[in-house]
């Protein structure tokens, strides 16, 4: 694997049992590791198993950071749970937005998210009723309020855990989370020119 050096990257992983549940997202922060060696790799579900935030702790990673990767499968609609929780407990009045919470503002913003159902299922009318763009709303008005300059998202669909027995669909799948991976650090050169 090639490696390319970055600094002040933030990449958060939001899934709530990565090792030992995950598919997509444990290989592309794998592969983001592996390219990405002066990132800070802040693994959720491995520092607060118990979901008790360790606030101060996370609010240095956010302000030593230029560049915030939120990584994420879509769970429900939404962020896991634990990513929330992380937000709700970190992003608070006085801190991140408020008249005096600075600590994010000018900060990038870059979600990188799966979800299992396929892309194509995310349209309009369609199964899942409507795009997937309509997932980053939230995240979209949080970087507004915060002062973060909101850089779009990096999205893979159809990386179901429910196809993990087909050996076909698991390479198929394999080969779109490495290129998803690689669609992320594109973005972060781009960003951090």
């Amino acid at each position: 694997l090639r490696r390319y050096t970055m600094k002040n990257v933030l990449i958060v992983s939001g899934h709530t049992n990565l090792q030992g549940d995950s598919f997509a997202n444990k290989i592309i922060l794998e592969d983001l590791q592996a390219k990405l060696p002066n990132a800070t790799f802040d693994f959720l579900d491995q520092e607060y198993p118990n979901f008790k935030i360790d606030v101060t702790v996370e609010r240095k990673k956010l302000e030593a950071a230029d560049i915030i990767v939120l990584q994420f499968p879509i769970f429900w609609y939404s962020m896991p749970s634990l990513m929330a929780k992380w937000m709700e407990d970190t992003f608070v009045h006085g801190w991140s937005h408020g008249s005096t919470g600075k600590a994010l503002h000018g900060k990038k913003l870059l979600l990188s998210f799966t979800t299992g159902a396929p892309a194509d299922m995310y349209v309009e009318g369609g199964i899942q009723m409507y795009p997937v763009e309509t997932m980053t709303t939230r995240f979209q008005q949080m970087a507004n309020l915060c002062g973060l300059v909101y850089e779009g998202y990096i999205y893979t669909g159809g990386v179901s855990y429910a196809s993990r027995p087909d050996a076909e669909k698991v390479k198929i799948m394999e080969a779109a989370c490495h290129e998803h991976a690689d669609r992320v650090i594109t973005r972060l050169k781009e960003l951090s020119k």
